[in-house]
Formats: structure tokens, C-alpha cells, sequence
């Protein structure tokens, strides 16, 4: 079968610059359902694959506005689920902070109310500012992903817990359930026990699509053990290429075929008719970015304090980052290639936060995307919009015609389920 593209739509409120809310006519709130609906049509009518929220679990002023002021991601794709009918819809939850059969039975839900749309990101939780909320100390990086193996087995387990006919509804033998096909998971682990099943049927899709953004090398062992779609940081074709080859490489081991994952780096089009007018867009954005921000925001993303450092002078040693590796690497690399400042490199993460800023014509923009697809550097890409609604229409509207005209993209939806618009095998 001829590979199609996918995309994805990383919905941030305010748009992933950190100023994107700055510019004419910009949405300014990642708390503004309407504008979130608006959103997430435009992305619908422009047969995006899904919508991806993120999420974080505590409130810092100084970081991007829409990770301290935002709705809860399930609650928030539960109305966007009644306003579309057929793109997918991905929420962020820890396996960190949180418990199995919660988790499942909340994603179980959202599969039903979307009719088969719902996708869970299974997160570690990097920032170790989120341990305080939940009374806990934050487990290094091995411990993180230990527990993250054993939760998404748990997982698993309690949405195949209801087998397929398990609910009969026989109003004249007045059987409602076929209990032989409901059944506990037992599950006895070093971090969870959960009895199960759950009190929900089976989903639509069998399981909801599981989405993962690890880097590291247990980022991705779990991503090969257990993830449905990919979400990359990436600066250069090279590394992506290397990247994709070597993850799809881990999939035999666990029995799974290199169709059975699906690879999106992180990408902030900045696109116009032309060159100069995409430049003038991006220059208006970085107009906007203070220092004391920018700051705050490579900080954050290294874990420690970058304001002791000289802006102007070469990138210091980091040591091992134990929050953002993937995003670490991906930064670290790409300046060392480049020879950056400090200042260069908060420059570059207030931009997109660390991920490919891709800046130009409709056509330079389309060109670069078939060419990182076709080179098996991508299965598509993540859109993450500088901000909303022209950010995003600009690429709805110039760059999704083309690849539509280029036979890239399809012209209309596959099927009715998340896992059917992404070509995975059935749960």
C-alpha cells in the first residue's frame, strides 16, 4: 500500500510561539472553548489526522502562557468530540502522577463519546516542579519509565478486559451482559495493583490509539513495545532519518511491523505566498520575545538556571538533562552544528520551544515536507501553529492544497475511527 502522509495539530491556544498571542487578531487563551471549536473545525475541514493537546502539571507565570492558564485536556476534547465527527483527538496524562484504572477508564470514555477517536500520550512528567502537587518526591528518569512500562500494560489490560460481545442487551431473555466476556486483569506489579475490569464496555476502536514523545533509549523501547504514533523533536533531515530507521528497527522484537507506528516530528510553519512575507511574519514574532522570558523558558526546558550564563558567549556544558532529553539533544546538537550563542539558542527555543522552525512559500514549505516524507525522515508531521487562527490557516489553506495536488495527503477521510484515518491494524 502507497504511504501516505499524516498530520497532526498540536493545539496550544495561544499558538506555540510564546508570543503567537501578541500578533493582530490573535486567539489569547488557551481557556476560550469557542475559539478552541473554531480551531479544531478548521483542522477537521482540512482532514488533519488528529489533535494533539499537551499538558503540564503545575502553573509557572513565567513559562509559555498557555502552561499556566489552559483547560483540562480530557475535559476540553470531550465538548471538541460533540462540535466534530471524524479527527482524531489526543490527550496528554501522566503515568507519573496517576493510576491505571482511572486513566483507562477516562480515555474509554472519550473513545466513546468521539465514537472511536480518542488517542492517550503516555507521559513520564519531565518538569520535577509537578511532584509538589501530589505530595510526591520525582522519580529519576529510569524510575519514570520503569513505572511508564508497567501503567501501560495495566492499561492495556483493563480496555481488553471487555471482550467483543460482552453486551448483549437481550430484552427477552433480559441478559444484559455476557459476564463470561467481562473479566478482572488481576494486576500485580512493583509500582501497581489493579484488580479491574473496568465499569465501561469495550471502545469503539478496541483500544485507543497510544501516542508517546520519548527521545532517550527508553524512551524509545517503550515506544516500540507499546506506542501507536511518535511525536519527535528535530532540527535536521540527517537526525530524523537516523532516528525513524533506528525505531522502526526496535518494532520485530515486540512483533510488530514498521506500518504498526506512525512517526510526526514537531514543526512551526511559518508560510506565506512568499519568502518575504513569511520572514516579515516570523520577524513580527520574534519582535515580540523579551529576554526575561526567553530565559524562563530555556530554564525550564534545561532544569536549571540559564540567567547565570553569558548570553553572547559559547553554549556551556549542561550536564545530563533529567527532564528533556529529547529535547536536550535535538537543541544541543543543532547548536553545536551552528556554532550558536546562548542567545542564539533562546532565540531559537522562544520560536517553537525547541522544535523545526520551517519558514517560507506555500511552496518552499510543501517542498521541504514531501522531501523529509519521501526520504523516510517522517510519516508526516505535527503542526504546531506560531499561533491561531491565521498561523494556522496560512498552512490549512496554502500548504494543504498542495500536497492534496502532489498526491501526498488524502481528499477525504479513510474511515470513522482514529485508527482506521491512520493505517493501523484493528485492537
Amino acid at each position: 500500500m502507497e504511504r501516505r502522509l499524516h498530520l497532526g495539530l498540536f493545539l496550544i491556544g495561544t499558538g506555540s510561539h510564546i508570543s503567537g498571542w501578541r500578533m493582530p487578531g490573535a486567539v489569547d487563551s488557551f481557556e476560550d472553548l469557542p475559539a478552541i471549536l473554531d480551531i479544531a473545525r478548521e483542522a477537521e475541514r482540512a482532514l488533519f489526522d488528529l489533535i494533539f493537546v499537551g499538558d503540564n502539571l503545575n502553573a509557572d507565570p513565567g513559562a509559555h502562557p498557555s502552561y499556566c492558564s489552559r483547560l483540562e485536556p480530557l475535559t476540553m476534547l470531550s465538548a471538541v468530540a460533540t462540535a466534530t465527527s471524524r479527527i482524531g483527538l489526543g490527550a496528554t496524562a501522566s503515568t507519573t502522577y496517576g493510576d491505571p484504572w482511572t486513566l483507562a477508564r477516562a480515555f474509554a470514555s472519550l473513545d466513546h463519546i468521539s465514537g472511536g477517536r480518542a488517542a492517550w500520550n503516555s507521559v513520564t512528567t519531565a518538569n520535577p516542579q509537578a511532584a509538589a502537587n501530589f505530595g510526591m518526591v520525582h522519580p529519576d528518569h529510569a524510575r519514570r519509565y520503569e513505572m511508564s512500562g508497567e501503567f501501560i500494560e495495566a492499561v492495556r489490560k483493563l480496555w481488553d478486559a471487555w471482550a467483543p460481545g460482552a453486551l448483549i442487551r437481550d430484552t427477552a431473555s433480559g441478559r444484559y451482559f455476557d459476564a463470561a466476556k467481562i473479566a478482572p486483569i488481576d494486576h500485580e506489579g512493583a509500582f501497581f495493583r489493579v484488580k479491574g475490569p473496568l465499569n465501561i464496555s469495550r471502545s469503539p476502536q478496541g483500544r485507543p490509539v497510544i501516542l508517546q514523545a520519548g527521545g532517550s533509549e527508553a524512551g524509545q523501547d517503550l515506544a516500540a513495545r507499546h506506542a501507536d504514533v511518535v511525536f519527535t523533536v528535530t532540527q535536521d533531515k540527517d537526525e530524523a532519518r537516523a532516528f525513524y530507521a533506528g525505531l522502526k528497527a526496535r518494532l520485530p522484537a515486540h512483533g510488530r511491523g514498521p506500518g504498526d507506528l506512525v512517526v510526526l516530528p514537531g514543526v512551526m510553519p511559518v508560510v506565506a505566498e512568499t519568502e518575504r512575507q513569511a520572514r516579515n511574519k516570523l520577524a513580527a514574532l520574534q519582535g515580540f520575545v523579551d529576554e526575561a522570558t526567553a530565559l524562563g523558558m530555556l530554564s525550564e526546558r534545561f532544569n536549571q538556571d540559564m540567567s547565570r550564563f553569558d548570553l553572547d558567549g559559547p553554549i556551556p556544558d549542561l550536564g545530563r538533562n533529567e527532564a528533556y532529553h529529547a529535547f536536550a539533544s535535538a537543541m544541543l546538537g543543532k547548536a553545536r552544528r551552528e556554532n550558536m550563542t546562548l542567545r542564539d539558542l533562546y532565540n531559537l527555543v522562544a520560536a517553537a520551544r525547541g522544535h523545526w522552525v520551517l519558514c517560507g512559500s506555500a511552496d518552499f514549505v510543501a517542498d521541504t515536507l514531501e522531501d523529509w516524507f519521501r526520504s523516510k525522515a517522517a510519516d508526516g508531521f505535527n503542526v504546531m501553529p506560531p499561533w491561531f487562527m491565521e498561523g494556522f490557516t496560512d498552512f490549512t489553506r496554502l500548504v494543504v492544497p498542495r500536497l492534496q495536488e502532489r498526491g501526498l495527503f488524502r481528499k477525504a477521510y479513510e474511515g470513522r475511527t482514529l485508527r482506521e484515518n491512520l493505517g493501523l491494524r484493528p485492537a
